[in-house]
């Protein structure tokens, strides 16, 4: 089976959609499947001496031009699925691409079209386009043989949209960052690049900085937990901002700024865009790992799976509607805050001080939790669907 991945970004572009995309079609080889990669020639820009024979970096733009690159492709290539990896901002907002696959549909011997929604929010398109942005995502959901939603919440969402839903799969994402720090790591040695003792609170927040994230919150807790005598240190480990959203460079900004307001800079470090074993090792240095997502927290969030499964005692924000996510349960496999509350999350991280035992807890059921997202299974499901839609 012959599968061609249209992404906005793939590796060694940074971004959760590239890591998913370059996984995924890792764990589906061997089960038979031959992926391609169609993606802007911008990708060039960052992989210039790339020999990847699999990647096509010939997409002139995201704007209309993308549906007749898209088309010759599919033309010359014929494979059997195009799955489309969609992310508004991996796609620069402008919302072609949500049209795509109704414009395809008219291609003689087209192939079967899939579209992974990694969250429902929609692109900017045009100022004042208004229910128009929403019909959008809607369009690229109807149109598709398979749309694959990666939590239950956008399941339902777009259950009650659609008069007449294609297939639809709850297939959830993977683990951007598995457990492999380097050789040599010890654990102790490596929270002294930190200034943490034995008596510190490493904390860790891993991934991009945006606005849903809570970037403010965690630090006015920061702040809070050192007035109370705590010696709380707080780790950002990744890059600042991606390669698909660079506005969010603005937010950055605005969280550099409280940290010297509040006069931390010499308890919060950033380790910048590391590789993979750099990734896991500070991850496994820190006490917990902090995640106060505005918007509850969520299993689309891929850097959170990728703390479950180093173990991580994990800090979060409640769920919108935790009839959407039973498998966690708050104070047994993850401790949760109110949304956009800062004394509310210092309270709970306040918690795992003094309590090696709550910790522990915390740490085993957060690799019970991990387990859920097994690659190796995500593939099987997905490639099941691919089964499903061919003919």
């Amino acid at each position: 089976m012959r599968v061609t991945f249209l992404t906005g970004e793939y590796p060694p572009m940074q971004g959760g959609i590239a890591d998913h995309t370059a996984l995924l079609a890792r764990h589906l080889a061997p089960l038979g499947v031959s992926s391609s990669v169609l993606t802007a020639r911008r990708w060039q820009e960052v992989a210039p001496d790339s020999p990847d024979p699999a990647v096509h970096p010939v997409i002139p733009n995201w704007g209309w031009r993308c549906w007749p690159a898209v088309a010759g492709f599919v033309r010359r290539h014929r494979p059997d699925v195009l799955h489309i990896q969609y992310q508004a901002a991996a796609f620069d907002l402008t919302g072609w691409v949500n049209w795509l696959a109704r414009f395809l549909r008219f291609l003689p011997a087209r192939p079967r079209l899939v579209v992974t929604f990694h969250d429902l929010r929609v692109p900017y398109i045009f100022p004042k386009a208004g229910r128009f942005r929403w019909l959008s995502m809607l369009a690229l959901a109807r149109h598709c043989d398979a749309v694959i939603c990666t939590n239950r919440e956008d399941r339902h969402t777009l259950e009650r949209a659609l008069r007449k839903p294609p297939r639809l799969a709850y297939i959830p994402l993977g683990s951007n960052a598995d457990p492999q720090p380097p050789p040599d790591f010890d654990r102790a040695e490596w929270r002294k690049r930190y200034g943490a003792g034995k008596n510190s609170l490493l904390l860790a927040y891993f991934g991009f900085m945006n606005a849903s994230k809570g970037g403010e919150e965690l630090i006015e807790a920061v702040a809070l937990l050192r007035q109370q005598g705590i010696d709380a240190r707080l780790l950002f480990v990744g890059g600042e901002v991606g390669h698909a959203d660079p506005t969010n460079q603005a937010y950055a900004a605005r969280v550099r700024g409280l940290i010297q307001r509040h006069g931390l800079e010499a308890v919060v470090f950033r380790t910048g865009y590391v590789d993979l074993p750099q990734v896991s090792a500070n991850l496994l240095a820190a006490d917990a790992v902090v995640m106060p997502y505005r918007d509850g927290v969520s299993f689309r969030r891929t850097t959170l799976i990728a703390a479950l499964r180093h173990g991580c005692p994990v800090v979060s924000t409640a769920p919108v509607n935790p009839a959407f996510i039973p498998e966690i349960r708050p104070g047994e496999n993850m401790l949760l805050a109110p949304p956009g509350d800062a004394p509310g999350l210092a309270l709970q991280i306040a918690r795992l001080v003094d309590s090696p035992d709550l910790r522990r807890r915390l740490s085993e059921a957060a690799l019970e939790l991990g387990r859920l997202f097994d690659w190796p299974e995500i593939a099987h499901q997905t490639y099941q669907l691919y089964r499903e839609v061919c003919p």
